[in-house]
């Protein structure tokens, strides 16, 4: 948990940042803004739990009493922030409206259950609410120094977890298979939990969001493996690689994927404070549009990542966001053959005062197992 003075500072910029976005409150519910804001673990259920930040006054807590020994850990006291519990049978959105006093405008956090969106607007009937997001972003978007080493601790492990690929990717293995033995890998590597492992071979690979099927790894076999998940601190890693099994059965793999390279490359080289995000993605872009393969990269060049896998800011076409340091985000263009193979390479990059430092490390060429 990062060190009360930290947290503190966080709670002040964001209601100095809702007062200048007009608002007279936040409503934060559990989720990765209450734990960028007070360090407190944890999904939402049936009973709200809300942070309610005022703009000026007092932070409270609203949480069920039978839920309180579970944010024991979040120093309350020491942030600032009072607790009031509630118990079943009370209602907990009036309890949270009624720590404001005639609010005209309120945000509520982003990814809210609609169960507790619709309570806090029955309990603030006539206050405009909006989402929180855009102003909580502004903050989670420039990592500071803590946060950037969990993330360069997060970069680390996943390469480990790449570099024993020989381990698991063979011939013979079902993609399945494969997954469960990385999905172990990333955890003895040093993260908390694996929060996603793609094995997308052959055909499958094509399909960016594949995740894993029964199908049998093939000699001859273009395989992405794209993993990721959070380490202790909450921050996490996400990079692709792809390997082949054998030398590949398609002749215009060497060809595309060199291409792919070159367009990773350049789009990492891109990046400096005062570019575009929208300027990275076209770095990629241009690379793969000029050897007349544009049509089959199909996604955004990258999205941020920290407390979330995806976050702001994205790297896409129309994000004019002129980077800035401490901005982290992915840099992983693709190309994908309908029917027959794909091909990704990711790292996580965050940017510098004069540049960009990569926190993924693996080679970037196509690696061959099982030769």
């Amino acid at each position: 948990m990062p060190a009360p003075e930290i947290l503190r500072s966080r709670l002040e910029r964001a209601a100095a940042a809702a007062a200048d976005a007009g608002f007279d409150a936040l409503f934060v519910t559990p989720g990765s803004d209450l734990r960028y804001l007070i360090g407190a673990v944890g999904g939402s259920f049936e009973r709200l739990t809300c942070l309610v930040l005022p703009v000026s006054g007092k932070p409270t807590l609203v949480v069920p009493k039978l839920e309180l020994p579970g944010y024991e850990n979040v120093l309350v006291d020491e942030l600032g922030v009072q607790a009031v519990t509630w118990v079943d049978g009370e209602n907990p959105a009036a309890l949270a409206a009624g720590l404001l006093t005639s609010p005209a405008r309120v945000a509520v956090s982003d990814f809210t259950p609609a169960l507790h969106v619709l309570g806090l607007r029955d309990a603030l009937s006539g206050v405009e609410q909006q989402l929180a997001g855009p102003v909580i972003r502004e903050l989670r978007m420039r990592k500071d120094a803590g946060e950037i080493d969990s993330l360069r601790q997060a970069g680390a492990a996943i390469d480990r977890v790449h570099a024993r690929m020989g381990e698991f990717l063979r011939a013979g293995r079902t993609e399945n298979e494969v997954a469960a033995d990385i999905s172990a890998a990333i955890v003895e590597e040093g993260h908390a939990v694996a929060e996603f492992v793609i094995v997308g071979s052959g055909p499958n690979g094509a399909s960016p969001h594949h995740g894993s099927s029964d199908r049998v790894i093939e000699q001859g076999d273009v395989v992405v493996i794209d993993i990721g998940g959070p380490v202790a601190e909450g921050y996490n890693s996400d990079s692709t690689r792809t390997y082949a099994i054998g030398t590949p059965r398609d002749e215009d793999v060497a060809r595309t994927y060199a291409v792919l390279q070159e367009a990773q490359q350049a789009a990492v080289d891109a990046v400096r404070p005062g570019v575009t995000a929208q300027d990275i993605d076209r770095a990629a872009r241009k690379v793969i549009d000029d050897a007349g393969l544009g049509e089959y990269f199909i996604h955004r060049t990258g999205h941020g990542i920290g407390l979330d896998v995806h976050e702001e800011p994205y790297i896409v076409e129309g994000n004019d966001l002129p980077l800035e340091p401490g901005m982290a985000f992915s840099v992983e263009p693709g190309i994908y053959q309908p029917g027959r193979w794909g091909a990704r390479i990711e790292d996580i990059v965050v940017v510098t005062a004069d540049g960009v430092e990569s926190l993924n490390n693996r080679p970037h060429e196509l690696v061959v197992l099982g030769e």
